[in-house]
């Protein structure tokens, strides 16, 4: 069974498109108006294997806010849609990633009870033009579609890109870990409940 979907959410605010395959090679087309968040969404696609095309726009004249956090919401609707009842897969997953000066870890169960854990500290608003605050925006809305616990953490660094990136990649690693097929308990849920 292919583990892919297409969503799309169009508001007063936002339209986004997205399509993703989770069982993909890293191939993605990521174009939004907002460059930094492009290259931590192709940094997302890429470490974890995951395919997707993304076209979005919204009201940045306003805001940035509106369309990062629609970003959150479509991709982890995405998730949420291509992992169906959540059958034969891992569930949980985490990694600790290294890049250069920083160092960030994400773990994440998708349990079907939406919680995160963010932490990390930057030393300017602005990477690029994006707002790095809006960052936790982006993974809490994640986290709410995609129903799932996420955990990020930047530990250490000095460059505020490379804490950003850190933990994009690190995500990515980790929900690529919890989404793959346990060849043990094929098509069984994976918890005690018998349902997610």
């Amino acid at each position: 069974m292919k583990r892919e979907t297409d969503v799309r959410r169009e508001t007063k605010e936002t339209k986004i498109a997205i399509s993703l395959n989770i069982d993909g090679t890293g191939n993605y087309k990521i174009d939004t108006p907002i460059g930094f968040l492009n290259h931590m969404l192709e940094c997302f696609c890429k470490h974890g294997s995951f395919d997707m095309n993304m076209q979005a726009e919204g009201d940045t004249q306003v805001d940035q806010h509106h369309l990062i956090e629609d970003c959150g919401i479509v991709l982890g609707q995405a998730f949420d849609r291509a992992l169906a009842g959540r059958q034969g897969i891992n569930r949980a997953g985490f990694f600790v990633y290294p890049m250069d000066d920083a160092l960030s870890l994400a773990a994440v169960d998708f349990s079907g009870r939406p919680y995160l854990q963010y932490e990390a500290r930057f030393e300017q608003q602005y990477r690029g033009s994006m707002d790095l605050a809006l960052i936790e925006d982006f993974f809490h809305a994640l986290t709410v579609h995609a129903r799932a616990n996420i955990v990020v953490r930047v530990t250490h660094g000095r460059s505020d890109h490379h804490k950003a990136e850190s933990t994009f990649k690190a995500l990515a690693k980790a929900m690529r870990m919890a989404c793959e097929k346990d060849p043990r308990n094929p098509g069984q849920v994976p918890s005690t409940k018998g349902v997610i």
